[in-house]
């Protein structure tokens, strides 16, 4: 892919060639920090001794003390401890989460740690999900710098209050499925959800609320099936317990959560954690109880079909959306929700060429650890193996997510993948059109992309180089180049300088005017 790098066959999941990196030899940089800028660009060197592959990450190994001042502990868990930390060149407050590398005993542990990095790269840019900054590994740790929610938990906020009135736990309800849906529309299981794994960004009362913690999640694709027990006690589902689940687990948790929100009581309680099980297990929810006879009915049958013990018959996150309950303010959506994939295949659309072409080279660039979701994605739509997706996979891909199109609407997002016109859009292809726009604002990224056009090193890309690299790509579709030239060019020159061209990939991002987050009313 691109021309700096090669990426793993997903047909065959063995790599064509060594593991991607980016431009510089360093797969993973925090995106908040970017290298100065060149006045007239030049051929980055390579560097004249390699640091050390680290085990975890399997790339190599980096000083985080080079780039942030560690403060404050913020909080700790099984495996990590999470600091507050400072970028020693912007100042910015972030939180650093460091999990010691001894208490990572075996293989599956090395893997779960790669894992939550993969998600948590796959899931950024996403509204209400804790954003990654970046992932460092050093002799002793693996280090993640992630956003900052100075506002605490969840959890902290319901003590607090002892319970929440009817219409502020549907407004909160309504965020956190939301945030599950956009999870499963991206291929991705939470299996940890609990109030404190929602975090406040700020102390302000209605501030937005953030998903964290992807330490138990996984990637799967339809029809996947898991057997590890893993979670929190009181809201595992029954069907974690018999060791056969999939997204459905993830409903469940809510609606504890939900059952906990309206009476301040879990609603299967037990002195042991095999007690606990044996609750869920039996599956009795208790309405009786005070507050439950002054509870509506409708916030009842909500907690109900989110805790009916057989997944197939457990609501879903739409249908727990379109419920009258959730519906009361008028807020919920009637139609489905878009998903992830169809975003991000609408904004590769209304790209010019020229842009297209960049993102194909950075796309290049990216980390294994930065696609293995979109790679997941990917195999998930291919349902005949066959390393390439055609319009009637990409069809039933979406409508399994729950968006359903038109056959117009589907052949639009097809023709605007599909670069090469081939009919069918293979695996460069899709990680090109669906990945998220916040890979545009990694300063070596857009140098590389930049370097790739400037055939002839001369800091500037002429009519000639693009013409050129537009049918490398077999993209040249008679389209005038001068004309896809003058959109681009700012000063007229007749030809376009890396400011020019940082403009044009950086218009229109949707990472770089954030639209206002939902808010929460607590």
């Amino acid at each position: 892919m691109g021309n700096c790098c090669s990426q793993e066959n997903p047909a065959t999941g063995a790599p064509d060639d060594q593991k991607a990196q980016s431009a510089d030899g360093n797969e993973d940089q925090a995106n908040s920090i970017t290298p100065p800028k060149p006045v007239t660009p030049e051929r980055s060197s390579k560097p004249t001794k390699a640091a050390p592959v680290g085990p975890v990450l399997g790339r190599p190994m980096e000083d985080i003390k080079a780039t942030y001042t560690m403060g404050k502990e913020l909080g700790r868990g099984q495996f990590g401890v999470t600091h507050l930390c400072t970028h020693k060149a912007t100042g910015e407050q972030y939180a650093c989460k460091t999990i010691a590398k001894r208490k990572l005993v075996n293989k599956e542990d090395f893997e779960d740690v790669k894992r939550e990095v993969q998600i948590m790269h796959h899931l950024t840019g996403q509204p209400n999900i804790v954003e990654l900054k970046g992932a460092y590994e050093d002799k002793q740790s693996v280090h993640l710098v992630m956003e900052l929610c100075a506002g605490g938990e969840l959890f902290d906020r319901i003590i607090s209050k002892g319970h929440y009135t009817e219409r502020a736990a549907a407004s909160l309800l309504r965020t956190i499925v939301q945030i599950v849906h956009t999870c499963h529309s991206m291929g991705v299981i939470h299996r940890d959800l609990k109030p404190e794994n929602f975090l406040l960004l700020n102390k302000d009362e209605n501030a937005p609320l953030k998903a964290t913690d992807f330490g138990l999640s996984v990637f799967f694709k339809q029809g996947d099936t898991f057997r590890d027990i893993v979670g929190s006690a009181y809201y595992i589902a029954p069907e974690v317990l018999k060791r056969k689940y999939g997204p459905e687990v993830d409903i469940w948790s809510i609606g504890v959560m939900l059952y906990i929100l309206l009476c301040g009581v879990p609603p299967f309680w037990a002195e042991s954690e095999h007690g606990i099980f044996n609750e869920i297990l039996r599956g009795h929810v208790d309405f009786t109880s005070d507050p439950w006879p002054s509870i509506s009915p409708q916030a009842k049958d909500l907690v109900k079909g989110m805790l009916n013990t057989d997944p197939k018959q457990r609501l879903t996150a739409f249908q727990v959306l379109n419920h009258p309950w959730v519906k009361e303010d008028g807020e919920a959506p009637d139609t489905p929700l878009d998903n992830a994939v169809l975003d991000k295949l609408k904004q590769f659309r209304a790209m010019n060429k020229f842009k297209k072409v960049a993102l194909r080279v950075i796309a290049g660039c990216l980390s294994e650890e930065e696609i293995m979701g979109l790679k997941t994605m990917f195999k998930g739509m291919d349902t005949d193996n066959s390393g390439t997706i055609t319009m009637e996979e990409l069809k039933q891909g979406l409508a399994e997510q729950g968006t359903k199109l038109s056959e117009y609407e589907v052949k639009q997002l097809m023709d605007a993948a599909d670069a090469d016109g081939n009919g069918t859009i293979d695996y460069e292809e899709f990680i090109t059109a669906t990945m998220h726009m916040n890979r545009m604002d990694r300063e070596e990224h857009l140098y590389t992309a930049f370097q790739y056009f400037d055939k002839d090193n001369s800091g500037y890309i002429t009519n000639e180089e693009l013409e050129q690299a537009l049918r490398e790509y077999g993209m040249l579709d008679g389209r005038d180049i001068n004309e896809i030239l003058a959109e681009v060019d700012a000063d007229n020159d007749g030809r376009i300088n890396y400011d020019e061209f940082v403009a044009m990939m950086r218009k229109g991002n949707p990472e770089a005017n954030p639209k206002k987050r939902r808010e929460v009313n607590l």
